[in-house]
């Protein structure tokens, strides 16, 4: 079995938590089960799943490098196989269908050379075709998924030209509208992954520590140790996104390797504590904020009475009179002119 890597290396610690998710075939063969509506998907296996991402390559960037391409295998000794493009999103985006149908173009692009190299000029052949794409958006922020999900939306007039453009739907997987207990109750890996990626406030972290500590623990008792290790990097990595510090997550991750549930649930208070950081950091830049205003105010207030003093000393000298007289000249009250008389 291929070593899960344990060290999330990506600037962006939600896209590295994917990257690792959709990296392991049991967890990939979960998720179609669970969460895609498909027939083909009901009875899919780990074995049936060939990850092909670094075909990919050239499509990807950094911000999307946890996007995965897997080849799937959807029946027993038949050559026929869908590709699942399964697209790992923390933010509603609204071009997401070109992203997608840039991926599809490529993937037919590439399954076609595969076949003419093998069998020259098969591509023009009548009985030629090309293998199903899933597109799936896995995506894991709090916003409600306002982007419509065909392709034809982003067209200008898109429904009059229907007949002449290319038209498709992605797949959504938004686990915002997944209950804790619809997930629960899934009662796989997989579901509790995506738990841990569902908790967005303290309020969620409440919600996560009220489930039944039997049910998650019953979940892992039959894990094996790899996939053990991903919970693991899925929770590390959401708890340094939280900035916790490493001795306090640590600590909290030890609890799911010891299968210690109820124990990691007393600990997650951590978490809120980092919320009270969080609040205590955000009224020191506003009181940093409110200081600098203050003193952009001042200098703003010694400009305009610089600017004072002279209109006053260029009416004593035009007009030859006194200081009090070129104030009087400029409606200058009295207790104004005394503390300009200072400065004269």
């Amino acid at each position: 079995m291929q070593e899960t890597k344990q060290i999330v290396t990506n600037s962006k610690v939600k896209d590295s938590g994917a990257k690792i998710i959709f990296d392991e075939p049991i967890l990939v063969a979960q998720f179609l089960r669970d969460y895609v509506d498909l027939p083909y998907m009901k009875n899919v296996r780990p074995e049936d799943i060939e990850d092909v991402s670094e075909q990919y390559v050239p499509l990807f960037a950094e911000e999307r490098n946890s996007d995965r391409v897997k080849k799937i295998r959807v029946q027993e000794g038949n050559p026929f196989f869908l590709v699942s493009l399964i697209e790992h999103k923390t933010k509603v985006e609204y071009n997401v269908a070109m992203q997608i149908f840039r991926y599809i173009v490529y993937i037919w692009e590439t399954y076609e050379k595969e076949m003419e190299s093998k069998h020259p000029g098969i591509s023009r052949l009548k009985d030629f075709k090309y293998p199903p794409v899933l597109p799936i958006v896995y995506y894991e922020g709090s916003d409600s998924w306002t982007v419509p999900l065909d392709f034809k939306s982003r067209i200008y007039h898109g429904d009059v030209f229907a007949k002449y453009i290319p038209d498709f739907q992605y797949y959504l997987v938004p686990i915002c509208k997944y209950t804790n207990e619809e997930l629960l109750e899934k009662a796989d890996e997989i579901s509790l992954v995506m738990l841990i990626n569902k908790l967005q406030t303290s309020d969620d972290v409440r919600m996560f520590r009220e489930l039944p500590a039997e049910q998650l623990e019953a979940i892992l008792s039959d894990t094996p140790p790899h996939l053990m290790t991903i919970i693991m990097s899925i929770l590390m990595a959401y708890l340094l996104k939280l900035n916790v510090p490493v001795d306090e997550a640590e600590n909290l991750v030890g609890k799911v390797k010891e299968k210690k549930m109820a124990e990691l649930f007393a600990n997650m208070e951590h978490m809120d504590i980092q919320a009270e950081r969080r609040n205590t950091a955000e009224q020191r830049q506003r009181a940093e904020w409110a200081e600098e205003r203050a003193e952009q105010a001042e200098k703003r207030a010694e400009q305009a009475e610089l600017r004072e003093l002279q209109r006053i000393r260029n009416l004593m000298k035009n007009v030859s009179c006194t200081a009090e007289s070129a104030m009087d000249m400029l409606g200058i009250s009295a207790e104004e002119q005394e503390l300009y008389l200072a400065k004269l």
